[in-house]
């Protein structure tokens, strides 16, 4: 009885020391205001307000608690609670800034003297903070207007019931909550212990702290493109500048107000407002914004970002305590808008962290992580939901409670599946939600042409089963690949059977037999759309192909962090095969079909090697150095960093051939790297190299082959993988090789610059690559180009003229580039 009256007393005065104050702000027209931030004076306990100017604090009850209102562009208010007082409305007035006591001179602006103080410190502001644990609390939320009812045929549906009769509304809303730490220069780590997605209750929200973790102390900013900080070392170079005045805040802070100015619109650039604090030069307050044009980002219109600091008076720095960003889009007439706040409260900046608190699992969720229910929300939401957030959730949990009932999966179902007089043509799917089963064919409408078939066409069925929970974290699948070329008057058909077992490591196991064509080059350089547009157009037929009857295995899967392992063996029949048409669809004068023996390019009967079974055994890995990753009950999802090059490697064996000249040993390995430089834009390189063991007599099919380009159409974002200028079997090897690319994309740095130029936002890339074989003259090509072409919103295009080089200069061209192919 004792413990009982204990345990009742100490939950009594637990809840009823705590008190949630809620209140309203506005400015002095009643306007509310949104992001004002709400805070317990002396300490980093608060909130900011919603869009509606409301706001909810969870405090301590004391003898005396002041809340302090702070909101960049107004005075900050100081409110003392009154006993017993729990609901405020605050009002707070612009500031006024003043240029009184500040010296102008005919020779510059006073601003630029601030802004050079705040680059010196720039370094030493940044490196104030050591560490600190904190409490994160973010918000997004997305909305869109008149959505379309099909992209690309494909039916957009209601987007989770956020549209309403004019295809407009939220289609996205969702909260964290999450503890993060920080340890200087770059250890970060965040465990989310609640997420929030309005309508699925299953779902666990993207976004997070490591989204909002940077810093205008940096050089870069990156935020898709790296934009230049108005206090960057080179900060000069790329802003003008304007005092609008100065304040004193309430602790007696001289604060500086600067307009910043882009001299180039269209740079890498941000423009509005800093805040700069006088003596320390350390940022108050950020109210900046950029464009889709800076970003490359063409569908995006603008993006806002806001961050507010507050002092520590105990470590004497300023720390962040909220941050917004906002943004606007619009592509095809269809716009739409977001926003994310993000709250900072309760820092400890003296946590002793050590790296053993830090590992690569840069953001974990906990396995209750989305199951929190509306009492812990309601206690730990530091920002108040709006009306239209209310609603959304509101409304889409129920929606969710009918889509999740067997009838209404059925009925969906049942419209889904009709079959329509088209669907012959343009394929078939049918599903069963409540079993979560697929099938399907994709219709006959891959129509293509090749000299060994003739004019083909290509189709697959398939059936798949998804997870208990209706996702691919496991699944199973059967296709069957049909192929049937005309002139040939043949049908391949071979069958694939795959399976993932989990969604952690990713195992994959698959089981795939029967016959079809493969290319003689194994790095398929040539794009099939291109090929017979070559063939039909322009009488080339730089496509050459063999036919494989073949029974294979194969199994990958991440072995540790970083390391992904597969292995696979294959047995096979292979045989060459001749042109079964060589009259063109079209004649072209400067035309003309060759043979399918590339060895052989006129003498259209010959073959290329003999029919004959070989076995192969591959084993390959990829490793990702220092990969960092997002870890969800779910499954573990890797994160792409450019810090260290990505090591790929392969060995490769042709054994168990009825003829034995054809047995071999193949080793192989890769290094890949694209590091961004600052605002000096993109590097990349690839470096390749290959060593065969006992290949002297062993079939063409199984050289070194290179990505070549006959075409002068590039297909991909960038030239790593393919020299733009080399015949495709013109350096094939069966001896030891190597390979070298580089690629520079200064992004925005160069061209941004040149008058009228910097209007087109083109980007200037160059680059160099070699190909060094056993017993030939190394080949070369150097490039240069423009990238980022197009219009508006369409910007899938560059140009580079390539000249190459062995043995002497040869006749360059112009390559031009379309990256979408490389999608087709």
């Amino acid at each position: 009885m004792k413990h009982q009256l204990f345990l009742f007393c100490f939950l009594f005065f637990s809840v009823f020391a705590q008190a949630q104050i809620t209140g309203k702000v506005t400015d002095t027209e009643k306007r509310p205001l949104q992001n004002v931030n709400v805070y317990v004076e002396g300490t980093f306990t608060g909130t900011t307000t919603n869009a509606s100017g409301e706001f909810k604090l969870n405090i301590e009850l004391a003898k005396s608690q002041v809340l302090i209102f702070k909101f960049l562009g107004f005075e900050t208010e100081r409110r003392t609670l009154e006993k017993n007082e729990t609901y405020l409305e605050v009002q707070l007035s612009e500031k006024v800034t003043s240029l009184d006591d500040v010296v102008i001179t005919s020779s510059e602006d006073p601003a630029y003297a601030i802004i050079r103080n705040a680059i010196a410190q720039r370094k030493e502001n940044l490196a104030k903070i050591k560490e600190f644990k904190a409490d994160f609390y973010s918000k997004g939320l997305w909305e869109i207007q008149n959505a379309p009812k099909k992209i690309l045929g494909q039916e957009v549906g209601d987007l989770g019931g956020g549209l309403d009769s004019t295809r407009s509304g939220v289609v996205y809303l969702s909260e964290t909550v999450s503890k993060i730490a920080y340890k200087a220069p770059n250890k970060f780590k965040e465990r989310i212990i609640a997420s929030k997605v309005s309508g699925n209750d299953r779902g666990f929200s993207f976004n997070s702290a490591e989204d909002f973790n940077f810093s205008f102390y940096e050089n870069t900013i990156d935020l898709g493109n790296n934009l230049v900080s108005p206090i960057a070392d080179f900060a000069l170079s790329y802003y003008d500048y304007e005092l609008v005045g100065t304040f004193y805040d309430n602790d007696k802070f001289l604060v500086n107000k600067i307009k910043v100015i882009p001299k180039r619109p269209n740079d890498i650039v941000f423009s509005g407002h800093m805040y700069i604090l006088e003596d320390t030069w350390e940022i108050y307050g950020i109210e900046l914004k950029t464009t889709g044009k800076s970003l490359q980002i063409e569908v995006v219109d603008e993006i806002n970002l806001n961050q507010t600091f507050k002092y520590s008076e105990e470590n004497a720095f300023w720390a962040l305590i909220s941050q917004d960003i906002s943004f606007s889009w619009g592509i095809f007439g269809v716009s739409g808008g977001g926003d994310f706040v993000a709250s900072y409260q309760n820092y400890d900046f003296n946590p002793g962290l050590t790296s053993k608190d830090f590992n690569n699992a840069i953001i974990v969720f906990e396995k209750e992580a989305n199951t929190k229910d509306s009492l812990f929300w309601k206690k730990n939401r530091p920002v108040p939901l709006t009306s239209l957030e209310l609603k959304d959730y509101a409304f889409k949990d129920s929606i969710q409670t009918l889509k999740n009932s067997p009838a209404y999966k059925d009925s969906i179902d049942a419209v889904r599946n009709t079959f329509s007089l088209t669907d012959p043509v343009f394929g078939y799917s049918w599903q069963n939600s409540t079993t979560h089963r697929e099938a399907g064919f994709t219709g006959l409408t891959d129509i293509n042409n090749n000299t060994v078939q003739g004019f083909n066409i290509k189709s697959d069925v398939y059936f798949r089963q998804k997870d208990t929970a209706g996702t691919y974290r496991r699944f199973w699948e059967l296709r069957s690949f049909f192929d049937y070329g005309f002139s040939e008057e043949k049908l391949r058909v071979y069958g694939k059977w795959t399976k993932k077992f989990n969604n952690f490591s990713r195992p994959f196991l698959s089981l795939s037999g029967g016959t079809k064509l493969e290319e003689i080059n194994s790095t398929n350089p040539i794009n099939e759309r291109l090929s017979t547009l070559a063939s039909v157009f322009f009488e080339r037929n730089y496509l050459k192909l063999y036919e494989t009857t073949f029974g294979e295995v194969s199994y990958s899967q991440e072995v540790f962090n970083g390391l992904r392992m597969s292995a696979a063996f294959k047995f096979e029949r292979r045989r060459a095969l001749i042109n079964s048409t060589n009259s063109p669809i079209i004649p072209n004068e400067n035309g003309g079909f060759t043979a399918n023996n590339p060895l052989a390019p006129q003498d259209f009967g010959s073959l290329l090697f003999p029919s004959h079974n070989i076995g192969k055994l591959r084993i390959a890995g990829e490793l990702n150095f220092d990969q960092e990753y997002v870890l969800t009950p779910n499954g573990k999802y890797n994160t792409y960093s450019n810090k260290f090059p990505v090591l790929s490697f392969l060995y490769e064996k042709g054994m168990a051939s009825d003829l034995k000249d054809y047995h071999f040993d193949l080793l192989k390995v890769r290094l890949t790297q694209t590091k961004t430089l600052s605002r000096f834009g993109e590097l990349a390189y690839s470096l390749n190299g290959g060593l065969f063991f006992n290949a002297d007599e062993i079939s063409f099919l199984d050289y070194k082959h290179f990505a070549g380009n006959q075409t002068r159409i590039g297909t991909s974002e960038n030239y790593l993988n393919q020299f733009n200028l080399l015949p495709y079997y013109a350096l094939s090897t069966n001896s030891h090789y190597a390979d070298v690319h580089v690629e520079h994309n200064f992004k925005s740095y160069v061209l941004n610059k040149v008058p009228l130029l910097n209007q087109l936002n083109f980007n200037l890339v160059i680059g160099a690559k070699s190909l060094f074989t056993d017993a030939r003259n190394p080949y070369s090509e150097f490039s240069v180009g423009l990238d980022n072409l197009g219009f508006g919103e369409f910007r899938f295009f560059r140009l580079d003229y390539v000249k190459p080089y062995q043995s002497g200069w040869q006749s360059g061209a112009l390559i031009f580039g379309i990256k979408l192919l490389d999608q087709f």
